[in-house]
C-alpha cells in the first residue's frame, strides 16, 4: 500500500485506491468467505521500516479506515505514530483521531503505551481497546500489575524472535502478590 515499495503501474499500484486495493480485495475475499464478525485487520501507515514508508501516511490511514467500513468487520488495529522502533522513540505530530473517527467498529490501538496512556486514551474516547506487545511479552501478569501499579519488567529487544525457547518469551518474573483475582 505505501508507495515507497510499491511500483507497480498496473491496477495495484499509482494511485492511493489502487495501492490499496490488493489490501481491500483481500478483506472482501475473506469476509465473503467466513463472515465479516470474524475479520479484522492491522495497518501502520505511519511506519517506515526499512525505507517502506509513505509520503501522505495519514491519508493511507484514513482512506483504509473508511474503505474498510464497506466490509463491517469486526476491528480494526492501528499502530500508533509514536511506537518505538529499534530502541529510537519517534515523535509524530500525527493522531489516530481522525481514523478512530472515520472507522466505525471496534478501534484498536498500539504502540508504545504505557498505564496512563492507555487509561487516558480510553477516557478520551481515543480508542475502543489498546494494545500491549512489549509490555505483555515482559510481563504475562501486566493486568495484574496495572490493577496494582506496580513496577514493571523491561522487555529485552535482543530476545524478540529467537529460537531458544528458554530465553526472553518464557523467562520473565511475574509479579509476586498475594492479591487474589
Amino acid at each position: 500500500m505505501k508507495e515507497k515499495v510499491n511500483d507497480r503501474t498496473d491496477q495495484h499500484g499509482g494511485s492511493l485506491e489502487n495501492r490499496c486495493r490488493f489490501a481491500l480485495e483481500i478483506v472482501e475475499a475473506i469476509v465473503n468467505k467466513i463472515g465479516a464478525d470474524r475479520v479484522g485487520t492491522r495497518l501502520s501507515p505511519f511506519a517506515d521500516y526499512m525505507e517502506s514508508g509513505d509520503s501522505n501516511p495519514r491519508a493511507l490511514g484514513l482512506y483504509m479506515a473508511e474503505s474498510l467500513n464497506k466490509y463491517d468487520i469486526a476491528y480494526c488495529h492501528i499502530v500508533e505514530p509514536r511506537m518505538e522502533t529499534i530502541g529510537v522513540e519517534v515523535e509524530c505530530p500525527e493522531s489516530l483521531v481522525p481514523l478512530r473517527k472515520a472507522f466505525k467498529c471496534t478501534f484498536l490501538v498500539a504502540g508504545g503505551y504505557d498505564r496512563g496512556d492507555g487509561n487516558n486514551t480510553l477516557l478520551e474516547d481515543r480508542a475502543d481497546l489498546v494494545v500491549y506487545g512489549r509490555l505483555f511479552l515482559a510481563n504475562l501478569d501486566l493486568p495484574n500489575q496495572f490493577d496494582l501499579d506496580a513496577p514493571l519488567n523491561k522487555y529485552k529487544r535482543e530476545t524478540f524472535y529467537i529460537s531458544n525457547h528458554l530465553v526472553g518469551y518464557t523467562d520473565y518474573p511475574f509479579l509476586e502478590t498475594t492479591k487474589d483475582h
